[in-house]
């Protein structure tokens, strides 16, 4: 009985251990991970031997930091990469900065009157904004940029309305949006 109590003891010490060991090492992970995208957030291209292997949350830092650096294309093939990684609240982070990918780009687009381009981005950023608050609900920035979005290109559905001859208006269309949004309170 006393060899067996004490073989217990060896066994907990070394299983302890060995958890200790497992723990320490997933925090220097973190320590790895958070030092990676605080370079990025800084401004400063951290160095990622194979990004394809980062987690997704220091893969949104490096497509936050793309965009900063004025490299859009760069920064949404890295953000289509990860959509489908990670938490539902890191989904949501994603689809909105992948929204804000494509509304800047909408944004530039009316600037430079081309506007068939700018109607798709606009598009694809009311989409992108849609899937995060699906994901997050009480995503204010999300919601926000939405309207935003919304405001530049109205979603319009068609309106059988006619006049008192019986024929349809030259512009049957009219916006799903009662007025403008005000935006945040």
């Amino acid at each position: 009985m006393k060899r067996f109590v004490h073989q217990l003891i060896w066994v907990a010490f070394a299983s302890s251990g060995l958890l200790a060991m497992l723990i320490s090492g997933s925090w220097v992970g973190v320590s790895q991970k958070n030092a990676l995208i605080k370079e990025l957030l800084a401004g400063r291209d951290a160095s990622i031997a194979n990004l394809s292997l980062a987690p997704p949350e220091v893969r949104l830092a490096r497509a936050i930091y793309l965009v900063k650096q004025h490299r859009p294309e760069d920064a949404l093939a890295t953000l289509s990469a990860i959509l489908d990684q990670g938490d539902e609240q890191l989904q949501a982070k994603i689809r909105y900065n992948l929204g804000n990918l494509y509304l800047n780009q909408a944004i530039g687009q009316v600037d430079a009157a081309r506007l068939d381009e700018a109607r798709t981005s606009v598009t694809l950023a009311k989409q992108a904004y849609k899937q995060a608050l699906q994901r997050d609900s009480q995503f204010w920035d999300a919601k926000y940029n939405f309207e935003t979005a919304m405001r530049l290109l109205p979603d319009w559905d068609r309106v059988n309305i006619e006049d008192e001859n019986g024929q349809q208006p030259k512009n049957p269309l009219w916006t799903t949006v009662p007025g403008f949004p005000r935006g945040l309170p």
